[in-house]
């Protein structure tokens, strides 16, 4: 082999210094650029479709927490006592009463007949669901409401031009709120009433945002909708109210604002106007009174609530006493029924017991239930002596004189100058005497106000016939109003004599309810109809004073109630079912950052406000229009919303319970989602990450931490007592 010489030896050095074939160096960094173009192209697609992607992952999260062992507990669990039995009036097409509109209550309904249920079913407070009776499917449907209200934070922030992060975060902590997720588990109205309240709200924001184009389809449909979501929750609760009043004011705010620009044509503020009249006052109240068309429609049976209805209206009830086979018209002798003709008013009743004070002789009330101390004979004046029960039949009609004497006491009814027990201003009413012994005190004209049969007011019909009775000797009207007699009087409607005479008090009006008299022939009188308008106002009333009526009863202990103080600081939690040891139990309780966070943002909110106005009046300009309107809308507005849900509580005298708070909690969630917002905005972009990471772990590790509560706790409840941060919240006691 031939020895290498120094030339070839510096050959090799040359061709180890040539550099190598260029795409063999460039693999592995091509490799690298190319994953890192996989992960910008999969990072923008995320991007791009985080629209998409984000709230299908959030409403996916929230049927999970209202539906993940949502069957778990088969007993009655609190108020589904209520709303369940309520339910089961529709299925038997029974007519009950009710102080909340009839929505949510007939999607109970709904979902009991979508379960198979036939309504038999008592729904007693603790009773275990029978086996043919699918609880789980009837709590998953109201579920359903709670875990829609997730999307539609999202949407809602979205909408209130906050920043993606922060849309997340109000969005978790609408999904991660264990008193959300507690009470969507149970046949109860409340998630059906922050369903419709969220939906409210996010059509109230698309509406606001289209208004840079009026008039354009897409704003006259986002007004619209927000009518119908009104007026759908109004029709499951009266604090449906509340969210509509925010609405009006941005309306009354946004006309004034047009009234005042001088270069609106006044045509295009008048069409301005009549699109709001349209959308936001005549869709809601069909739809609110299109829940109480279907609601008579169904109930087309007698039931537990015909009380609080007309006569006329009981009378068209199948299987009802009302009316049936009565005599149409009235006569001397007649044993008969007088039904107070005002909203919610009862039927014209004594009793043995005498009045504490006064005259102290037997009481005259009104009564909601039937029974035989409700019966009055009709018997002539004391100036027809020779009146002869077995002779000539005589039909007391307009202007004429009769007496009323109680059919189980033989007492005459009586007024006299003595003032009422309640209403000092009235004279009282009681029953005096018997037949042969009393006065003209006894004596009571007749007026006949309207006949819904003739026009003939000579004599009195059942049911059809409108009348007054006014004392001969005083000059009073007998009256029913909506005050309650003290327990002495077994809580009853005061009865009295009112001096005014006014034709137009509904209260001064009665109606033969139910007749006897074995001398008359039977009548059809139910074949007349009560107009569906004067039905719809008379429920409406009578909800209304009922509402007035839940009033704490001082001689009795509710451990269940709470202040209106307590609830935005998490004071207090409410147990929904018994504490023994073999049961699940439940406690409705909040995820304490969410509510305090929210509690704390509304302070801010308002500081931040009055910051901005003081550098205002002192001649800085720190805020462009955008920055105003933002402030305004996404942060001033639901401070309102949450007032208008919050301070109602304060001012009336009704009991109050913490589930009362939860549509107010939301706009305080809002107010979060703003304050945030607006804080976090010119931070680092790590910073602000950072940040939001630390507020989206505490929020779901809070939930995570509480979630028994909302699941469901079994076994002993001492081994939750690491849950019981204050002495109020009373769940390992």
């Amino acid at each position: 082999m031939a020895s290498r010489t120094g030339a070839d030896l510096q050959a090799d050095g040359l061709r180890r210094r040539v550099p190598e074939p260029a795409s063999q160096i460039a693999r592995p960094r091509d490799a690298e650029e190319k994953s890192k173009q996989k992960a910008t192209t999969f990072l923008s697609i995320l991007d791009d479709y985080e629209f998409i992607i984000a709230p299908i992952i959030f409403t996916a999260l929230a049927f999970f927490t209202r539906l993940w062992k949502i069957g778990l507990s088969p007993i009655v669990t609190w108020d589904e006592a209520h709303f369940g039995k309520f339910g089961s009036h529709y299925l038997k097409r029974e007519f009950y009463f009710d102080v909340h509109p009839p929505l949510g209550k007939m999607l109970v309904g709904l979902s009991g007949y979508m379960a198979g249920y036939n309504g038999s079913f008592e729904f007693k407070s603790g009773e275990t669901y029978p086996e043919e009776l699918n609880y789980t499917f009837m709590r998953a449907f109201n579920a359903t409401f709670g875990a829609l209200c997730v999307p539609l934070a999202y949407f809602t922030a979205k909408e209130l031009n906050l920043r993606r992060n922060t849309v997340w975060l109000v969005t978790m902590m609408v999904l991660f709120e264990n008193s959300y997720t507690t009470i969507s588990r149970f046949i109860l109205l409340d998630s059906m009433l922050l369903f419709f309240t969220f939906t409210t709200v996010f059509c109230w924001s698309k509406f606001h945002r289209w208004q840079i184009d009026p008039f354009s389809p897409e704003w006259g449909l986002w007004l619209m909708l927000c009518g119908v979501s009104i007026g759908c929750v109004c029709s499951v609760k009266w604090v449906g109210f509340f969210v509509t009043a925010m609405v009006g004011l941005y309306t009354a705010e946004d006309l004034w604002n047009k009234f005042g620009d001088l270069k609106m044509p006044k045509a295009e503020l008048g069409a301005h106007l009549g699109f709001r009249v349209f959308g936001l006052i005549f869709i809601p109240l069909m739809v609110y009174m299109f829940s109480f068309w279907i609601h008579f429609l169904i109930l087309e049976n007698s039931g537990p609530g015909d009380a609080q209805m007309s006569s006329l209206f009981q009378a068209n009830l199948r299987g009802t006493e009302v009316g049936k086979d009565s005599p149409l018209e009235v006569a001397i002798g007649s044993r008969v029924t007088l039904k107070n003709m005002g909203y919610g008013g009862g039927l014209l009743h004594s009793h043995h017991q005498t009045f504490p004070e006064g005259s102290q002789q037997q009481q005259i009330t009104c009564y909601h239930h039937k029974d035989a101390n409700n019966d009055w004979f009709v018997y002539p004046n004391r100036a027809q002596p020779d009146y002869n029960p077995e002779g000539e039949l005589r039909f007391p009609g307009d202007k004429d004189t009769i007496r009323l004497i109680h059919a189980q006491t033989g007492r005459n009814l009586h007024s006299h100058a003595i003032a009422a027990p309640v209403t000092k201003a009235d004279w009282e009413v009681s029953c005096y005497g018997n037949t042969t012994v009393g006065d003209t005190k006894d004596h009571w004209i007749i007026e006949v106000v309207r006949d819904a049969a003739s026009s003939d007011r000579s004599r009195l019909r059942t049911l059809t016939t409108s009348f007054r009775l006014k004392h001969a000797d005083l000059g009073c009207y007998l009256r029913a109003g909506n005050v309650n007699l003290p327990q002495w009087g077994f809580k009853q409607i005061e009865t009295t004599c009112v001096k005014q005479n006014k034709p137009r008090d509904v209260y001064t009006h009665w109606n033969v309810e139910s007749h006897t008299n074995e001398k008359l022939p039977k009548g059809d009188p139910g074949s007349y109809k009560s107009p569906f308008l004067q039905d719809f106002i008379h429920l409406n009333v009578a909800m209304m004073t009922s509402n007035n009526a839940l009033v704490p009863d001082p001689d009795k202990q509710d451990d269940l109630a709470s202040q209106f103080w307590q609830w935005p600081i998490l004071n207090v939690g409410l147990r929904m079912c018994g504490w023994d040891d073999k049961i699940v139990k439940y406690f409705l309780l909040g995820n304490p950052l969410v509510y305090w966070g929210s509690t704390a943002s509304l302070g801010a909110t308002v500081l931040l406000v009055a910051w901005y106005l003081v550098r205002w009046q002192r001649g800085y300009n720190d805020l462009k229009q955008y920055d105003i309107d933002h402030i305004h809308y996404s942060g001033i507005y639901p401070v309102i919303g949450w007032f208008l849900h919050y301070f109602p509580f304060i001012a009336m005298a009704r009991v109050t319970y913490v589930h009362h708070y939860y549509p107010a909690l939301y706009f305080a969630i809002l107010s979060a989602g703003f304050v945030t917002d607006w804080t976090t905005s010119r931070l680092n972009k790590q910073i602000q990450w950072g940040i939001y990471a630390v507020l989206y772990a505490a929020v779901i590790g809070l939930f995570w931490l509480f979630r028994a509560i909302s699941f469901g706790m079994e076994g002993s409840h001492k081994q939750w007592a690491h849950l019981k941060w204050f002495s109020t919240w009373r769940i390992s006691e």
